[in-house]
């Protein structure tokens, strides 16, 4: 795929870009179902405790701190396309084997948690190839629209997956909402090998010194641009706290507001909307009021939101359409927060590095999440649901005062391009 063609057609009338588009969204939702299927099993059928949602969470998330660097590596060397399809095979695969076995024998907890790991570590991969092969497949200048829509599926089935999940296992069965996580993964498989345009992927020179030496490349620029290295320390800040609520607010929710598996799925689904409204804002405010303010803003109005969800008490119709809005402008501003970084990465960032510096940056950030799914465990088994949830939330704070205090800040209207790129 050429970085840069003449007569680009529009953006929507890119038949590569709709299958692309129509691919991610299909595995982004397969990802997020699965995630909440795994721990909601878990909650509702093995009666497990806080510390062991934090363990299981923390196994699926494991793979970010274990992989991510490697898979920066692999995707700068292979094509991406065949890198998505083998991941959404793979994890099809995964869901697929465990829905026949809880059809069999039941699902133990050893098995959840073989399952989350096969899931994340193939996710890791494929969340990857999917930044990288968005730059390989559009000219500079469209990069911000398709982020704005690429993120707007992603951040929809963060919540809509859950939901989703949520609702299949309430009122159908444990079995039937792992199984359609796995025909999620397929229909994404689908899409991508529908893929025309040919990728050549960089020559190879495999050997270990080599690897080690293209994951110092990739940490190397990072560490050296102020503006990626500040998305590094805000994004591990938010992921490690974000983990940590969450961990503390899918207990809360039934357990101390004893919401219904309805009433949850409902305030949850508001993310998805939300997002939509969160890419509809990145497509426009970061051009108008600066890429620095817009990410410091919205990220501290997101990320204080969620405390108010600590404040509520008992599940009546109120306390429902608060979590309602909570999530409305959390998914909002979150999303608007994920795609202005997003794009400043993009922008900052050779070709030729876009998979290593994706990976760097998820491995600061989501590489902290497991740790913190831990701690909100640890902390809601320890000190109580509402207080571990006050406190993550809270703790999300501190990414907006680290862009806040950084060059990250500054960054205007326009983005600078990197030096010698394109």
């Amino acid at each position: 795929m050429s970085s840069v063609r003449s007569g680009t057609p529009p953006l929507w009338r890119d038949s590569d870009f709709r299958t692309f588009w129509a691919g991610q969204t299909a595995s982004q939702l397969g990802e997020h179902t699965s995630l909440v299927v795994l721990p909601l099993l878990a909650v509702l059928t093995l009666d497990v405790g806080a510390d062991q949602l934090g363990v299981l969470r923390a196994v699926g998330q494991a793979p970010q701190l274990l992989l991510a660097l490697f898979a920066g590596v692999w995707v700068d060397r292979w094509r991406t396309r065949t890198v998505m399809a083998l991941t959404d095979l793979g994890r099809a695969l995964a869901l697929g084997t465990a829905a026949v076995v809880a059809l069999l024998s039941g699902l133990s907890l050893a098995a959840l948690l073989a399952v989350a790991f096969v899931v994340g570590s193939l996710s890791v991969l494929f969340d990857v190839a999917y930044q990288a092969c968005l730059v390989r497949l559009l000219p500079r200048e469209q990069l911000l629209r398709a982020n704005s829509a690429v993120e707007a599926s992603r951040s929809a089935a963060q919540i809509g997956g859950p939901a989703l999940g949520g609702t299949m296992t309430t009122l159908l069965s444990a079995p039937i909402a792992v199984a359609a996580g796995a025909a999620l993964f397929v229909t994404s498989f689908g899409a991508i090998i529908r893929m025309r345009r040919r990728e050549e992927p960089a020559p190879r020179s495999p050997g270990r010194t080599l690897i080690l030496r293209q994951i110092h490349e990739g940490l190397r620029f990072v560490v050296r641009d102020a503006s990626l290295r500040t998305v590094c320390f805000a994004s591990g800040a938010f992921q490690f706290f974000l983990a940590a609520t969450m961990t503390a607010y899918l207990l809360f929710l039934p357990r101390e507001l004893h919401l219904s598996g309805a009433a949850i799925g409902l305030a949850l689904a508001a993310t998805g909307p939300g997002a939509l409204i969160g890419s509809l804002l990145a497509a426009r405010l970061p051009g108008r009021l600066g890429h620095g303010p817009v990410l410091v803003a919205a990220a501290a109005v997101g990320d204080g939101v969620m405390l108010g969800a600590g404040a509520l008490r008992g599940g009546s119709t109120g306390t429902v359409v608060a979590l309602i809005a909570i999530n409305l402008v959390f998914g909002a501003l979150g999303q608007l927060v994920n795609v202005t970084i997003m794009a400043v990465r993009q922008a900052l960032t050779p070709v030729a590095l876009q998979g290593r510096v994706a990976a760097t940056i998820t491995f600061a950030g989501m590489g902290l999440a497991p740790l913190g799914s831990l701690t909100g465990g640890l902390l809601a088994a320890h000190a109580g649901l509402r207080t571990a949830l006050l406190v993550s939330a809270a703790g999300m704070l501190l990414s907006p005062v680290l862009m806040a205090s950084s060059p990250l800040a500054r960054l205007g209207r326009t983005l600078p391009s990197p030096d010698g790129d394109r």
